[in-house]
């Protein structure tokens, strides 16, 4: 007897004995499923052209019948794609946990199909009904001529798509409530920028914050960097706390200083301890350019010229830094920012209060190629790749780089690279003459080694304290200082782009305990932008 004749039978008696669902159709797709014969015992042609109306509802329904059974292998059988669909079924009985399947069809246009889903999610336990809309649509097989269910994921749920797959499972970590250095709840509602940085300590601390996760059906995108889409969730998880080193106070100042520019970020740490107070981004992506970013950082970057000038017995801050118009280093000319005045008898504290980039390019011949680079690491301790902030970093870049990069890495361009949080602990070591590696979390919660750094004499640190003091108040940073008292200190930048009509704004500065760094694409000179986003949150809480 052949297959079509048995399924055929098969489904005669389901109907019989059943009484419900739709079982009744099986009978007409088992025998017109495969190959007839006719009254004179020869097989019917095999059929061409669109299916109608007649087969539409026959194959869809016959399809529904199978599914709600729960038989992944039939209903696969009035697919176009077998294979695939039944693994999908498969998934959607054991991986997803979805059983008492009703499926409701309603009025086909053309060769699509809609219908309503109800059924039930359970595991461990725990129950939840689900109810979607989708549709499918049937087609002729190119090789039975059978009309088919054309297998797509979304014939299962909307939201599918090629790769995606339906799992119900524990989340992937528990939730947090984190909290502030005072103990105050941090959220993504009341503090915009931190909804991917809270995502992240999730990610990485729900577990060792004590929560339990929760139980929830997901749809697991098949790329790694997309996180799943909860469909229903049986079991909320229970939050732990998770302590953080922010402060609500410098994180509220922080998200309202950054709105002013687009595409701003902004970091403020506390020199004394390394601790992360501020965190902020205001982008048109959820990218954290505060932690992450990779950008020439312009003339903030002076800060480590110029100990690596007086590290090196090159220069000091009373000593000789003439400003000439420009400067010319392996057959590449530097200009200073139009206006700048000449002073060819200008000390190096004049020079960096002014921001004269010819100063510190005449002293090019005088370092060695990695001169920047050793001030960086073993002073600053930056350039390793060794941060454990708690949270994904950018540790910063100062490469040994020949030729003019050699020259232009001096003020920030050529191959530097630095983000808000890179600057805002530079600014705090050359305030303290120790490399606090910062962190976000404390240390103490998973035992974590943090980057080290031999920090900076006392006799460099007082020079660097006096130069940015004198640039807060009388040189490039004194309009964004302006009104701050108490012990302040700053460094502008502007950092040029290769197909950016407007240069990068930098801006570092220091308040009492607090150093703060802010950057902002295509924002202009220093003090345009990134300046007074710092200055919003040194005068906020410094």
């Amino acid at each position: 007897m052949r297959r079509g004749v048995v399924a055929g039978v098969v489904g005669a008696f389901v109907l019989v004995a059943g009484g419900v669902g739709y079982a009744g159709f099986n009978v007409w797709n088992g025998l017109a499923g495969d190959t007839v014969s006719t009254a004179g015992g020869h097989p019917a042609p095999k059929r061409t052209g669109p299916p109608d109306a007649k087969e539409i509802q026959q194959a869809s329904r016959a399809f529904f019948a199978a599914w709600e059974k729960g038989d992944a292998t039939g209903a696969a059988s009035y697919t176009n794609n077998a294979s695939a669909a039944e693994q999908a079924l498969t998934g959607f009985n054991d991986d997803a946990h979805i059983s008492g399947v009703t499926v409701t069809p309603r009025a086909a246009t053309g060769a699509t199909v809609p219908y309503a889903v109800r059924a039930t999610v359970s595991y461990q336990g725990k129950s939840k009904p689900l109810a979607y809309d989708t549709q499918l649509t049937v087609v002729r097989g190119l090789t039975t001529g059978r009309a088919l269910v054309d297998w797509t994921p979304a014939v299962l749920h909307p939201q599918l798509k090629t790769g995606d797959t339906l799992v119900t499972d524990a989340s992937g970590a528990p939730p947090i409530e984190a909290v502030d250095r005072d103990g105050a709840v941090l959220t993504k509602e009341k503090y915009p920028s931190l909804g991917p940085i809270l995502d992240e300590l999730r990610a990485k601390y729900g577990e060792k914050a004590g929560g339990t996760p929760a139980l929830e059906l997901v749809v697991r995108h098949q790329s790694e960097t997309a996180p799943d889409t909860v469909l229903a969730t049986l079991a909320k998880g229970r939050p732990g706390t998770l302590h953080t080193t922010l402060s609500a106070a410098a994180q509220a100042a922080a998200e309202h200083a950054v709105t002013q520019f687009a595409e701003s970020s902004v970091v403020a740490v506390k020199p004394s301890t390394g601790e992360v107070l501020a965190v902020a981004n205001h982008r048109k992506d959820s990218f954290n350019a505060a932690f992450q970013g990779e950008l020439a950082p312009g003339s903030t970057m002076k800060i480590i010229t110029s100990a690596t000038l007086i590290d090196n017995g090159i220069t000091t801050a009373s000593g000789p830094a003439p400003c000439p118009d420009t400067a010319t280093w392996q057959s590449q000319t530097f200009h200073n920012e139009k206006g700048l005045t000449p002073d060819l008898h200008a000390t190096l504290a004049s020079s960096f209060a002014r921001s004269c980039n010819t100063a510190f390019l005449k002293y090019a011949d005088e370092v060695k190629v990695d001169s920047l680079t050793k001030e960086a690491q073993d002073h600053f301790g930056l350039g390793r790749d060794n941060w454990k902030t708690g949270i994904p970093s950018f540790d910063g870049s100062v490469p040994a780089s020949g030729g003019p990069n050699t020259a232009a890495n001096m003020i920030g361009q050529g191959q530097v690279q630095m983000d808000p949080l890179n600057m805002a602990s530079v600014t705090a070591t050359a305030m303290t003459g120790v490399f606090r590696q910062p962190v976000i979390v404390p240390q103490s919660l998973d035992g974590r080694t943090l980057a080290t750094a031999q920090g900076l004499s006392s006799g460099t640190v007082a020079q660097l304290r006096q130069m940015m003091h004198r640039t807060a108040i009388s040189g490039t940073a004194a309009a964004a200082m302006s009104g701050l008292g108490g012990d302040i200190g700053a460094k502008t930048g502007s950092a040029e782009v290769d197909a950016q009509a407007k240069s990068n704004s930098w801006f570092a500065g220091y308040r009492g305990d607090i150093a703060a760094a802010a950057m902002t694409q295509s924002g202009g000179h220093g003090a345009d932008a990134a300046g007074p986003i710092v200055a919003g949150v040194l005068r906020a809480v410094g």
